[in-house]
């Protein structure tokens, strides 16, 4: 329940990031921070979508971070914030090639706001996991085979074998997964961050 309520909260919060952002961009299309957050709220807000519309407010992140690196290109907010972009995008891909394509943009954009920002772990934690993501494709199409093993019978949790021999790597899976749900939250920690910045809502009329 208070799971639930937290996440509404968010969901609230993201929204009105996005709307704010938007209004902002009507007034002033070049400024960087407020393309950014923009960017970082949608790319939120993908996370309560499924299928066709997740994607679609994911590509439209990526739209609104790459025009913040128009005008900025050291920016390195945008720069991990696209990162994880990249990474949702390569999660979302059914095709492996697509899926490597978009570990590799990630792991560019990471090292990128690493470079711009030296010493931020967050950034270097970015490029570390996408790092392995990139050179271990098969942890992709386990990812994928994972998450369709838990839409089946939970009957399946228990066949074969294989699992008991694959546990080194399940354990390894589990800290790469982990991983991402770090960027998750430090999305969060960045917007939230941001929050600060934001004008406030507007009284009701």
């Amino acid at each position: 329940m208070d799971l639930q309520a937290s996440e509404f909260d968010r969901l609230l919060f993201f929204e009105h990031t996005r709307k704010t952002s938007e209004a902002n961009y009507a007034s002033n299309p070049l400024d960087a921070d407020n393309l950014t957050r923009w960017g970082g709220a949608l790319l939120e807000l993908s996370q309560f979508q499924n299928g066709p519309e997740c994607v679609k407010m994911v590509t439209e992140a990526i739209s609104r971070l790459d025009e913040a690196l128009e005008i900025n290109p050291r920016k390195h907010d945008a720069l991990w914030c696209l990162g994880n972009a990249h990474t949702s995008n390569a999660f979302l891909a059914v095709d492996q090639e697509m899926a490597k394509s978009s570990f590799t943009k990630a792991v560019e954009y990471f090292r990128k706001a690493s470079e711009e920002d030296p010493g931020n772990e967050l950034y270097l934690k970015s490029l570390e996991v996408a790092a392995k993501f990139s050179q271990a494709p098969d942890l992709h199409l386990e990812i994928q085979r994972q998450a369709g093993s838990q839409q089946a019978a939970p009957a399946a949790a228990s066949t074969s074998n294989t699992k008991v021999a694959k546990n080194k790597k399940s354990s390894d899976l589990k800290y790469d997964i982990c991983g991402w749900v770090i960027l998750a939250v430090g999305i969060v920690v960045w917007v939230g961050m941001a929050k600060s910045h934001l004008p406030p809502p507007p009284p009701p009329r």
